[in-house]
């Protein structure tokens, strides 16, 4: 009997990608702005790359001691002023590249919402089943998020990684999910857009895994197949309907 839903929040309830754009959109036209012959839409999509930890070598070794030693906020200060002067624009300070981040943080955060039928979903789940949201990421960027959406007011749970000793696709934040959902792994479902920290970690931890495609390939050689598989999220509704009534 199905007793748990376990949910992924971005990309899965929420439309992360659509606001990650609009805000790096505003942040390349503020750069581009306030720094004559800088390319701003370079700048900002290397910024998001960046906070996405989609690194060089060279910069793991430079931004992890300071995210260790200081904070993800510094992490990301660092990156702006390294980004502006790889465009030649030396010397920016660290109050100026504050607001630079502070902007690319309210844009987004103005930006972020559920995707469409969402909020009825989880009012109907929730009626049915423990709701418990999984997601990875810092604390500086995942609060803000959840409460942007008030997420608290929909689900039961909330369990952000980078707040736990480990993330998905650890088998203990899974693990802890069950314990909060008091339920056991074959009565839970997860629902996730990552095959590596999803789909995986739902299926190390005994839980039926389903991925959310988006635009991604199924990629063989990972070896990491879902149990179940929709497109996009607003498929959901009607797979748990299923799921729950087989």
């Amino acid at each position: 009997m199905l007793k748990a839903l376990f949910l992924d929040m971005d990309e899965t309830l929420c439309d992360t990608t659509a606001a990650n754009r609009q805000a790096q959109q505003l942040l390349g036209d503020k750069v581009s702005s306030l720094y004559q012959g800088s390319d701003g839409q370079t700048f900002a999509s290397a910024y998001v790359t960046g906070i996405y930890r989609e690194w060089t070598d060279a910069q793991r070794q430079r931004y992890m001691p300071i995210i260790e030693q200081q904070s993800e906020g510094a992490f990301r200060v660092q990156l702006i002023r390294d980004l502006l002067a790889e465009q030649g624009i030396e010397n920016v300070s660290e109050a100026d590249a504050q607001l630079l981040q502070d902007k690319f943080d309210s844009d987004r955060l103005d930006a972020f919402d559920f995707y469409p039928g969402v909020m009825e979903f989880l009012s109907e789940a929730r009626k049915l089943f423990s709701l418990v949201v999984i997601t990875n990421g810092p604390e500086f960027s995942q609060v803000p998020k959840v409460e942007a959406v008030n997420l608290a007011d929909h689900v039961d749970h909330i369990i952000i990684g980078g707040q736990e000793p480990e993330q998905k696709p650890a088998v203990s934040i899974f693990e802890k999910a069950l314990k909060l959902a008091n339920c056991e792994a074959h009565e839970a479902i997860h629902i996730g857009d990552s095959l590596k920290a999803d789909v995986a970690g739902a299926l190390n931890s005994g839980i039926t895994a389903v991925w959310i495609q988006h635009q991604q390939p199924l990629d063989a050689e990972l070896g990491i197949n879902p149990h179940h598989t929709v497109m996009r999220p607003e498929e959901i509704p009607a797979l748990i309907q299923d799921l729950h009534q087989s």
